[in-house]
């Protein structure tokens, strides 16, 4: 690289907007990031940080929709002299539909396409593309840039990507996208730094596991398969969603129970998972605490643990083999116990932890006996945002010098 980029990266919520800004040049240097939270309600939030870690702002503040969320950002980072130096805005988008496979630099027709995907992720797609909707009104000068969680899936095979249903539903965009793949691809670059090229070789399976969660199975650098399907909503149980269920069950609550669609959208995605089944909360330290106590926590837990081995054997099953397994994302980043119970009884597939080495969230956990590699390395969904960003602005500067 030439030249100095600044990438600013946002991940716009219903109501939250989240945001780092990187200097990239033969480092990589993340100098802020920070959130504003409580959009649109009462006592908004808006905090800052250095890339030290200490605290630059945050403070109470009403925020009454995503454009004054977005110009007390640009006023903040114009204030710091940041904002004339911008390269670029990169945008988290969940859902990139058939259409959209790599990074793209934004334009009107391109920000319209966007909208139109709404119906595959209307709890994502709105907030996502408002936000662009107002920078390119505001800074119709700045480059944005979308990236697609959905793009690292797209290598799948046509099998692995189908659901059993009539041709005309493939031909109408119905089929398995998988998600997190902006955290998948993270994972595999630095991976690829600590090991060398030849990890790539190799039969990997990376366990994303936060408040959403899923898991991918990788060969040659390549997803094959995954967790998630034509929605985020799919595959393990996670925080407040539910997973993958039986479709019967849902004709059941339309007919005899009277659910709405709206109703059914609530329930798989805000009240279902470990919040549904512990009745506690969608967090996995507070239910972790609880199950001693509570039934319904312990279960929700056994649960979370029972499904997420079930798929680490199916996924292996695809593969043919496992010579890598990462944990990663909140829970898969910080939490021994649930690594431990996911990976009991699974000696017959090479995994064996070092209790010591798990217990101190060690970058390998796996005992030396392993013939499975066990690693827990922290993702980084923004750094991404940014790296794709600037590829995309090389190439934009390469075709204008060309």
């Amino acid at each position: 690289m030439n030249f100095i980029m600044k990438i600013l990266t946002i991940n716009s919520g219903s109501s939250s907007l989240k945001f780092s800004l990187y200097r990239l040049e033969r480092e990589e240097k993340m100098e802020q990031n920070g959130h504003l939270l409580r959009i649109g309600l009462q006592k908004g939030i808006f905090g800052v940080k250095n890339g030290r870690g200490r605290q630059l702002l945050e403070k109470e503040t009403e925020i009454p929709d995503h454009s004054a969320a977005l110009k007390m950002l640009f006023d903040w980072l114009k204030q710091d002299t940041q904002e004339e130096n911008l390269t670029a805005v990169g945008h988290r988008i969940v859902h990139g539909g058939v259409k959209f496979r790599e990074p793209i630099l934004l334009d009107t027709d391109r920000i319209e396409q966007l909208h139109a995907l709404t119906p595959l992720a209307p709890e994502h797609i709105p907030h996502e593309v408002k936000a662009i909707k107002i920078l390119h009104k505001s800074h119709p000068g700045l480059k944005q840039v979308a990236c697609f969680d959905t793009g690292f899936h797209r290598h799948m095979s046509r099998i692995a990507q189908m659901y059993p249903l009539p041709g005309q539903m493939w031909r109408d965009g119905i089929r398995r996208y998988g998600f997190h793949g902006l955290s998948y691809e993270y994972i595999l670059q630095e991976l690829e730094k600590e090991c060398g090229t030849g990890v790539m070789k190799e039969w990997i399976i990376i366990a994303h596991l936060g408040n959403g969660a899923s898991m991918a199975a990788v060969r040659k650098g390549k997803g094959i398969d995954t967790t998630m399907g034509f929605t985020p909503a799919g595959g393990l149980m996670m925080g407040t969603r539910s997973g993958d269920l039986d479709p019967g069950v849902l004709i059941y609550l339309l007919k005899e129970k009277g659910f709405t669609a709206a109703g059914i959208n609530t329930l798989v995605n805000e009240k279902a998972g470990l919040a549904g089944v512990s009745g506690i909360g969608p967090s996995m330290k507070d239910v972790l605490q609880a199950e001693k106590e509570q039934n319904e926590a312990r279960q929700a837990v056994e649960l979370f643990c029972y499904q997420a081995r079930k798929y680490l054997g199916a996924l292996t099953a695809v593969l043919g083999g496992l010579d890598t397994l990462v944990f990663t994302a909140g829970v898969g980043e910080n939490s021994p116990e649930i690594r431990q119970r996911i990976c009991q009884n699974l000696d017959y597939l090479g995994v064996q932890l070092d209790d010591k080495r798990n217990t101190a969230n060690r970058g390998i956990i796996s005992s030396d006996k392993s013939r499975v590699t066990v690693r827990v390395m922290q993702t980084n969904e923004e750094l991404m945002i940014a790296r794709h960003s600037r590829r995309v602005m090389e190439e934009v500067n390469r075709s204008r010098a060309g």
